[in-house]
């Protein structure tokens, strides 16, 4: 990918032009326009967003926080593995989004490996079982799928990358 040549990722600042942002998913557009920068600001997420190397104008984003995943979701051949607590840890990837105008040029594949390697620096300071997602429709799902995530068994949409598997990929 040569994506990092012409893109940066960083934490949304008030620099950042969030209003001719269109994903094409008004839930996602709003989010961004209306919500991101008090998400940030009170620490409820972390919210990374894609610029070209000279524009302020944000081309995708992406949001982190974290959750506690019961042991009971996850296939047992996981949680065999793991601590019995009542909850574990684990990362949100909350959103997830690139702008209309870069549909086929893999920047949706950018922001999720982007997302996973930050996950990964914490899953080294804190600790973290898997990275959860909540895809909003059958099409964000076949995304997720395509990159190894799974879903959990009461939910479809709902789905997860174990960290083994993240410490796997070439972050």
């Amino acid at each position: 990918m040569t994506h990092a040549r012409q893109y940066v990722i960083e934490a949304l600042e008030k620099k950042h032009k969030k209003d001719n942002f269109d994903c094409g998913v008004d839930a996602l557009n709003q989010y961004l326009k209306t919500r991101a920068s008090q998400d940030s600001k009170k620490n409820v997420a972390g919210v990374y967003v894609l610029t070209s190397q000279d524009s302020e104008q944000v081309l995708g984003f992406y949001t982190l926080s974290s959750i506690g995943i019961f042991p009971g979701e996850l296939p047992d051949e996981l949680v065999k593995k793991l601590p019995r607590y009542p909850t574990l840890p684990g990362i949100l990837l909350g959103r997830l989004a690139r702008d209309k105008k870069l549909q086929g040029e893999n920047i949706g594949l950018y922001l999720l490996m982007d997302a996973l390697k930050r996950s990964l620096t914490v899953a080294y300071q804190i600790g973290i079982v898997a990275v959860i997602v909540d895809a909003k429709d059958e099409r964000a799902v076949a995304f997720y799928k395509k990159y190894g995530f799974i879903a959990f068994s009461e939910n479809d949409k709902r789905l997860f990358l174990p960290l083994s598997t993240i410490k796997k990929l070439d972050l």
